[in-house]
């Protein structure tokens, strides 16, 4: 399952070079990160509440193109991989045909202690598989 959401580029994420600091792009792909657990029908709120959490353990960027102050981005999420404990999301952001940012982002399952569990029944939902 691919999910999408958009936003717009604010003048404060764009450093002296006039384009978007590549930081920000960290936090645009846990915008969409966390937009595409909600479509996927993954409770987070409820998860921490229920002393439950996803940490991420790795993050690879390949930055394609620049973005700048009022660009419209799309972030496209989809699961590529799913383990027991694990998972990866691909995530690209694009502006119009240009794609800007290509991602593979790896989180973990934990509990209220930071650890690696297996993830419950009620938190293995089929939209994080491929």
């Amino acid at each position: 399952m691919e999910t999408q959401c958009s936003l717009i580029v604010r003048t404060y994420e764009c450093d002296s070079y006039n384009h978007v600091n590549n930081a920000n792009y960290l936090n645009y792909l846990e915008y969409a990160r966390y937009e595409f657990l909600k479509d996927v029908g993954f409770d987070y709120v409820k998860a921490i509440a229920s002393g439950y959490g996803t940490y991420i353990s790795r993050i690879e960027i390949d930055y394609k193109k620049p973005a700048f102050t009022d660009d419209t981005l799309v972030i496209k999420s989809r699961p590529v991989k799913k383990g027991a404990v694990s998972g990866t999301i691909s995530q690209q952001i694009w502006r119009g045909e240009d794609l800007i940012i290509d991602a593979k982002v790896t989180w973990v399952f934990v509990d209220s202690k930071g650890m690696p569990i297996k993830i419950p029944a009620e938190y293995d939902l089929p939209g994080l598989r491929p």
